[in-house]
C-alpha cells in the first residue's frame, strides 16, 4: 500500500515539542499531509537543556517496553542512542539494587533491559529522528491558548506568537502533548466538556540530583540503588547512580518531608551515607562532582481520567504528562508516553474513522493503567502520603508483593514475573497468575545475600581507579 493510500487525515497539531509531543507526531506522520509540533519554547539544536523541562536534572530512563515502543515508532533510534552514547543496560545482570526485603541477585541470562542516558541526549535522538522528516516541522516561541471546534468536534487550536499576535490554526488531528503544565481540561470545559475525573496522590517525596565524573568505565558498569522501605520509622529515603553517556554517573537521591535533600553541595555525599545502606556514598567518594545539585519537589502522581469522559471530541488525542505523571523514582513516564504514541498509531492504522479519537484516548489509557497501579499502589503505603490511604486489600496486595520481592531476592522465577511488570511489559495482575503465587508461596530457593553484588572485575576497576579522592570511603563489599 502505498503511503498516501494509506493517509486518513490532512494536518495535524502537536502541542509540546516534548519527547511524548515528538512521539506523536511520527506515530501519525505516515497517515496526513503534514504535522506541525507547537512549542512555547525554542528547541535546541542537539543534546542541550530544554526550556521547561526542570525533570530533565534527575535521571531518567527507558524500560524496555518504553524503549521497544520508541524502535517501532522510529526504527533505529536504540542504535542511534547507544551510539551517542548511551548506555544499554541488562535486567537484572548490570543492577546491584538493594530493595526493602534485600539485594536483588544478578540473575543471568537478561531477561529486560534499560537505556540509560541524560534526558537531553534522549530528547535530541528522538527530536533528530523525527524532524528529520519533512513532514513534520516545528512553530516555536509559540503557545496554545486553546482548541477551536465546536458540536462534539475539535477542529484546530488558536495561538499566541512570541510578537504577542493571535491566530488560528487549523487541524483535522491535535495532540495535546503540553505536559504537567496542560490546560486541556480547562480547554475542554470551554467546549461544554465536563465531568473529568482527575486524581493526585503525592508522597511528598523531593529529589536532588547531579553529574559525576565515574571513576570506571561506564559501559558494562550496573545502575546502583537503594529503594524506600515504607515500613521503616521516620522519612523514607532511596538514591540512585546510572553509568550514562560522556564517561559520567547520573546520581539522584530521594527523601520524604522531613528528610529531604538539599541543594547544598556539602550534605549531597552524608545524605547518600544516610541510606539505608551506605553503598551509594561509599561509590561517589571515588568519583569527582561535576555540577552542583538540582532539586526538585513536585514529584506527585498526577493523572486525568479522559478515558472515563461520556462525551469526548473527535479530532482531539492527549497523551504523555497530559494524562498522567509518575513519581519519578519509578522511571515510568518516558516509557509510557512512548507506549501511547505507540497505541495512538495503531488507532490510525486500523478501525473506521468515526469515533477514532475517543478509542485512541481509551488505548492511551491502558499503559497508564499499568504504571499508575505500580506508582500508586508503591507510595500509598508511605506515612507522608496525600491523596490516598491504603485500604486493607491494598495493605493484602502490598504484603504479597513484598513476599514476592523478598523470593525474587533468590529465584529467577519471581525475579522475572516482577521485572516484567516493572518493564512495562506484563499487566500487575500477572503477578498474581497461579504459577507465581505458588512461587511466591515456597518463597527464595537461594540464600539471600548480605552484601552488594558486584563482581571482582568491578571491585578491582573501582580499587584501581586513579579517581579515588582519598575521602576515607571503604570499597563496597
Amino acid at each position: 500500500m502505498s503511503r498516501r493510500a494509506r493517509r486518513t487525515a490532512g494536518h495535524v497539531v502537536v502541542v509540546g515539542g516534548s519527547i511524548a509531543g515528538m512521539l506523536a507526531a511520527a506515530a501519525v506522520v505516515e497517515h496526513v499531509e503534514s504535522v506541525e509540533v507547537v512549542e512555547a519554547h525554542a528547541l535546541p539544536a542537539g543534546a542541550e537543556p530544554r526550556a521547561g523541562v526542570p525533570q530533565a536534572a534527575h535521571i531518567h530512563w527507558l524500560q524496555s517496553g518504553g524503549a521497544e515502543a520508541v524502535e517501532s515508532l522510529l526504527p533505529g533510534s536504540i542504535d542511534r542512542l547507544t551510539a551517542a552514547g548511551a548506555r544499554r543496560i541488562p535486567v537484572t545482570t548490570d543492577m546491584v539494587i538493594h530493595s526493602p526485603e534485600g539485594w536483588y541477585r544478578r540473575w543471568e541470562p537478561a531477561t529486560h533491559f534499560v537505556i540509560s542516558a541524560s534526558r537531553d541526549l534522549t530528547d535530541s535522538v528522538i527530536r533528530g529522528q523525527v524532524l528529520s522528516d519533512s513532514r513534520v516541522r516545528v512553530r516555536a516561541r509559540t503557545r496554545v491558548i486553546g482548541l477551536t471546534g465546536g458540536d462534539g468536534t475539535v477542529t484546530g487550536v488558536r495561538v499566541r506568537g512570541a510578537d504577542g499576535a493571535e491566530t488560528e490554526l487549523r487541524a483535522d488531528l491535535v495532540v495535546d502533548a503540553s505536559g504537567r503544565g496542560s490546560r486541556l481540561p480547562e480547554w475542554l470545559r470551554e467546549l461544554g466538556v465536563h465531568g473529568l475525573v482527575q486524581d493526585r496522590v503525592d508522597s511528598g517525596l523531593a529529589y536532588a540530583s547531579r553529574f559525576y565524573r565515574a571513576p570506571v568505565p561506564t559501559r558494562g558498569w550496573p545502575v546502583v540503588g537503594v529503594q524506600a522501605d515504607p515500613r521503616l520509622p521516620g522519612p523514607a529515603n532511596a538514591g540512585a547512580i546510572l553509568p550514562v553517556e560522556g564517561g559520567h554517573w547520573h546520581v539522584s537521591l530521594m527523601g520524604a518531608p522531613g528528610g529531604r535533600p538539599t541543594r547544598d553541595a556539602e550534605d549531597f555525599l552524608p545524605f547518600a551515607r544516610r541510606l539505608r545502606h551506605p553503598v551509594l556514598a561509599e561509590l561517589l567518594e571515588y568519583a569527582e562532582p561535576l555540577t552542583g545539585v538540582s532539586v526538585a519537589r513536585s514529584t506527585a502522581n498526577r493523572r486525568n481520567h479522559y478515558e472515563r469522559l461520556r462525551a469526548w471530541p473527535e479530532g482531539l488525542v492527549a497523551l504523555g504528562d497530559s494524562v498522567a505523571t509518575f513519581n519519578p523514582v519509578y522511571a515510568q513516564g518516558m516509557s509510557v508516553a512512548a507506549l501511547g504514541a505507540l497505541a495512538l498509531r495503531d488507532a490510525f492504522s486500523a478501525g473506521p474513522a468515526r469515533g477514532r479519537s475517543r478509542r485512541a484516548q481509551r488505548a492511551v489509557g491502558r499503559p497508564i493503567d499499568a504504571a499508575w497501579a505500580l506508582a500508586v499502589g508503591q507510595d500509598m503505603h508511605f506515612p507522608t502520603t496525600e491523596g490516598r490511604r491504603p485500604n486493607p486489600a491494598d495493605r493484602l496486595l502490598h504484603r504479597y508483593v513484598g513476599r514476592l520481592s523478598r523470593t525474587a531476592t533468590g529465584s529467577f522465577r519471581a525475579a522475572t514475573a516482577l521485572t516484567d511488570v516493572l518493564a512495562l511489559q506484563a499487566p500487575p495482575a500477572s503477578l498474581v497468575r497461579p504459577g507465581v503465587l505458588l512461587t511466591a508461596l515456597r518463597g527464595p530457593s537461594r540464600p539471600q545475600l548480605d552484601r552488594p553484588p558486584f563482581t571482582p572485575a568491578e571491585l578491582a576497576l573501582l580499587a584501581g581507579s586513579s579517581g579515588h579522592r582519598g575521602t576515607g570511603g571503604r570499597r563496597p563489599a
